[in-house]
């Protein structure tokens, strides 16, 4: 689940690709790179080495076998320090805005928080939503306690690499037994005029007791082409309670590796579910660590890719610590020339005893030339466990099919109601009604029924 490459040769043009991330490193670290704080400016010069150190992974690394990201990034994007925010305007926002969705808006443009556009309403008290740059001053005691505690940027090229380059991105902070009932509603919109290599930084700090929903939504308002390496930590605390949802859908010019840490304390309840609708290449890496007892953690994705768009989704459950529960399901439909990747792992520690960890990939092929590579994985170290994992790949259900179109219902409609029912089970795990519904209608759009 690491992106090390310390035992492969490079070629001299990865050399050469990496050194353009240095070198506009270098341009930008005492100019607009020198601000924030002293810790996260230390953190950058410790990361930019380790990320010459590691050197971007190929297909000769095994967890990218089968996503070609050295490919991707030959493009030759801008890579700034300071993403633009161009002006957008309230039209645009609100084209995104869930129907009948209460929520507090919270608007991203191009990986940078907007207060400007978003529509924040009266929080508890202590509750902060606002830029990582300014809760990085204003709040450099909360954020030093939890900033790069948990994204692995030692072992992580991706995360090393946007550790270098943090400037910008959300920040949450809910304080001890604080329940935010409303939920927050992230606006992620990109804006470019020219191909830009974006990396935004998220911080999400949930203590004990403390309850949230947070719904992250992603659009384009540009037909140039971008690549997104985000890194997001999320801390949460004792017997705090966290249910995250990201509706993927930037177009077919926008490559994403999303890296999300989770961290999770005692009896605490994490849950997560991924939607990908669009994309280029779209790599998800998601890593959960549950560190005490009587944690619980939820993994959820579905995903719909067609024409060459490729998903890949790469999950990593680390139980850490004994009477501790994890379930992943993750479904996808693959059409036309769409790949797609699950490489789950479930890690038990010796210590870790009663762990209850079940993961399942599912998917269907809509076309001969659509693939599909599962590799769910159980790695234990402890003896009073029950764990297991499955996959299947394959074509919609011939039985069922008939069945439908024997009853008189045409095969187009009976197609859409097989994969809208495959779909429903990860559907069903959204909490938020009208995200549920908007998420039903999508699925009901996108098989044509």
């Amino acid at each position: 689940m690491t992106s090390s490459r310390l035992d492969m040769p490079r070629t001299m043009q990865q050399i050469k690709l990496e050194d353009r991330y240095v070198a506009a490193f270098e341009r930008n670290v005492g100019r607009t790179l020198n601000g924030t704080n002293a810790r996260i400016q230390a953190l950058r010069h410790e990361a930019i080495g380790r990320f010459q150190t590691l050197g971007f992974p190929d297909r000769r690394n095994e967890a990218w076998k089968y996503t070609n990201i050295a490919h991707a990034l030959q493009h030759e994007y801008e890579i700034v320090a300071v993403p633009p925010v161009p002006e957008v305007t309230a039209d645009e926002i609100d084209r995104f805005v869930i129907p009948d969705l209460e929520a507090h808006l919270i608007v991203l443009v191009n990986g940078r928080f907007s207060s400007e556009h978003s529509r924040i309403g009266p929080l508890p008290d202590g509750v902060i939503i606002d830029s990582l740059e300014k809760a990085a001053r204003s709040h450099a005691d909360i954020v030093d306690q939890y900033f790069g505690r948990y994204a692995s940027a030692e072992q992580d090229v991706f995360a090393a690499l946007n550790t270098a380059f943090t400037l910008d991105g959300l920040f949450v902070y809910v304080p001890k037994g604080k329940l935010l009932e409303t939920p927050l509603h992230v606006i992620n919109i990109q804006k470019v005029d020219d191909d830009l290599f974006l990396q935004p930084r998220h911080l999400l700090v949930f203590e004990e007791a403390s309850m949230v929903r947070i719904l992250e939504t992603g659009h384009s308002l540009t037909g140039a082409k971008t690549f997104t390496n985000s890194v997001a930590e999320v801390y949460v605390g004792t017997g705090a309670n966290v249910e995250l949802y990201s509706i993927q859908d930037f177009g077919s010019a926008a490559t994403s590796v999303v890296n999300l840490y989770a961290y999770q304390q005692r009896s605490s309840v994490f849950s997560m579910s991924t939607f990908t609708f669009t994309g280029e290449i779209v790599r998800n890496n998601l890593s959960v660590l549950p560190d005490a007892e009587h944690c619980e953690s939820h993994l959820y994705g579905l995903f719909l890719p067609k024409g060459k768009t490729h998903v890949d989704n790469h999950t990593l459950v680390d139980h850490a610590k004994p009477d501790c529960v994890s379930n992943e399901l993750y479904k996808g439909v693959l059409d036309d020339q769409a790949s797609g990747v699950f490489n789950g792992k479930v890690y038990v520690r010796p210590d870790a005893q009663r762990i209850n960890a079940f993961q399942e990939n599912r998917s269907i092929l809509l076309s001969e030339s659509a693939t599909m590579n599962s590799k769910p994985e159980l790695e234990i170290y402890a003896d009073d466990v029950k764990c297991s994992h499955g996959a299947t790949t394959g074509q919609l259900d011939g039985e069922a099919l008939f069945y439908l179109r024997s009853r008189g219902i045409s095969e187009n409609l009976a197609r859409g109601m097989l994969l809208h029912a495959f779909a429903g089970d990860v559907i069903d795990t959204v909490k938020l009604e009208p995200v549920r519904r908007l998420l039903d209608e999508r699925v009901t759009e996108r098989f044509g029924w």
